[in-house]
């Protein structure tokens, strides 16, 4: 007599909010170690508290540090898909909408302490926001980050289908609104900005790389030399027409390394890094299949 078949016992679904676990229920580091990281500048911004360190309005300097790491976690959400494919390493596409979520719950903390920054005035921040150009096309950005969070989920996936990819595809568009706002409230200091232009300019310039070369190692090391003189153009451009600086020599102060790299070359050191390291994975991968 054959023995009763074991009933296979369906896997129980992970609710969303549980982020720390994979879909099957199994604690993820890596969701654990991307957690941790969403949450640090927290810590840190509180360390900045603790000591004193955020200048006569420390009001205003949470608030712009926190729009600063959205647009830090928005561009590293961008950079999950290159570092995944170029390193073989596909579990990373895991902590995307992660990533992406956490730079939505950044900019919407950035825009609720804009409004404490206005005396919790609703009126007067909509007015603001309405009357300065920046501001607008900041509001703009992260009107439409909500849109793509609200739409994050695996049901609205499955409803919107093939138009759920090309409605999020306007996180370039986005990010790129989000970089500009962050030039203009700069206004002449915007070395933190061409830092962070440096490396979204090499994700997107990457993104129009054909498919076959885009783990290439001499196409990601020509790629990387493009972005930095991209990089140098639209410093020179800022330079050039929202300021009274000398755009040139700006510029050209990124082919001298006398006084220690600009933020621009900076960029480019962390790119070419990064194609060291995929050389030296893919070694390892050809030494294991060896």
């Amino acid at each position: 007599m054959r023995a009763p078949r074991a009933e296979r016992v369906p896997v129980k679904a992970v609710p969303d909010w549980v982020l720390w676990r994979e879909r099957n229920g199994k604690l993820s580091p890596l969701r654990i170690a991307a957690l941790a990281i969403l949450i640090l500048p927290t810590f840190l911004i509180l360390s900045y508290w603790w000591q004193d360190n955020l200048g006569p309005e420390p009001l205003n300097a949470v608030m712009h540090e926190t729009g600063r790491w959205s647009i830090r976690f928005l561009i590293a959400s961008l950079a999950i898909t290159p570092a995944g494919r170029v390193l073989a390493w596909p579990r990373l596409y895991q902590i995307r909408r992660m990533v992406g979520l956490g730079a939505l719950a950044w900019v919407l903390l950035h825009l609720v302490l804009y409004v404490a920054d206005q005396n919790w005035i609703v009126t007067t921040a909509i007015l603001e926001i309405v009357k300065r150009f920046y501001l607008t096309i900041g509001f703009v950005a992260i009107l439409g980050l909500c849109v793509l969070g609200w739409t994050s989920t695996d049901g609205w996936m499955r409803q919107l289908g093939r138009r759920w990819k090309r409605l999020h595809r306007l996180i370039f568009l986005i990010t790129i609104l989000g970089m500009l706002h962050a030039f203009i409230q700069a206004k002449s200091d915007v070395s933190q900005e061409s830092l962070l232009t440096g490396i979204l300019l090499w994700l997107l310039l990457w993104r129009l790389v054909p498919a076959r070369l885009q783990s290439n190692l001499l196409a990601l090391a020509a790629l990387t030399v493009a972005a930095f003189l991209a990089t140098v153009g639209v410093e020179y451009a800022w330079y050039a027409l929202a300021t009274n600086l000398p755009a040139s020599r700006v510029a050209a102060a990124n082919f001298d390394l006398t006084f220690g790299p600009r933020p621009a070359a900076w960029a480019a050191i962390g790119m070419a890094g990064f194609v060291v390291l995929a050389a030296g994975w893919q070694l390892v991968q050809r030494l294991r299949r060896a």
